[in-house]
């Protein structure tokens, strides 16, 4: 009896067993960054000083990774107020209408030893559409590292089609992530 009870209960917790196994992440904001860059006569460029990410493994394959990004469009920095105003506005970010941008992956992709291409849905001024963010991975095999990505997407496919007086604006805009990540718990990930 007592064995028959051993092994009902060992059943019953292997779920949760796999699970604690499956590894944990956590993202250091204070050592990464989100940066966006667009091509114009002045210089466009800026980072958002405040946003969250989340990296998650239902398994321990690198592939099944879920990245998902939320950005706080008003936080965002070009280091000149007139600049932060303007993408702030209905005609770029919307920020009063539309505060968050978002990218949540759905499809996770080894490309190389260290790169990876990540579908997903971005969103922004509330539309959301399919973007790849193709990633590397620094320091593989250790508890922490880094992950550094680039997404490129046309900014009149998000209504954002509006310029600054006296500026020519380039169509995409080139984003990059850098992610300090450590692993809290769990197995390692392995890479193909």
């Amino acid at each position: 009896m007592r064995s028959i009870l051993f092994c009902v209960l060992s059943l019953a917790l292997l779920p949760n067993l796999s699970y604690a196994q499956a590894p944990v992440f956590t993202v250091t904001p204070g050592e990464s960054n989100i940066k966006f860059f667009v091509k114009s006569s002045v210089v466009l460029a800026g980072k958002f000083d405040k946003w969250d990410a989340t990296l998650t493994f239902p398994s321990t394959d690198v592939t099944t990774g879920v990245l998902n990004i939320t950005i706080h469009a008003a936080s965002v920095d070009t280091g000149d107020g007139f600049k932060n105003d303007r993408l702030r506005s209905k005609e770029f970010f919307n920020v009063k209408h539309d505060p968050l941008i978002t990218f949540r992956s759905t499809k996770g992709v080894q490309t190389g030893p260290l790169t990876f291409r990540f579908a997903g849905n971005f969103m922004i001024r509330g539309v959301s559409k399919p973007e790849t963010l193709m990633l590397t991975v620094f320091d593989k095999g250790t508890h922490s590292g880094t992950i550094r990505g680039v997404m490129r997407f046309n900014r009149d496919d998000f209504g954002m089609n509006k310029g600054i007086p006296f500026v020519r604006i380039g169509d995409h805009v080139d984003v990059t992530v850098k992610l300090k990540v450590r692993r809290v718990s769990g197995l390692p990930v392995v890479f193909k």
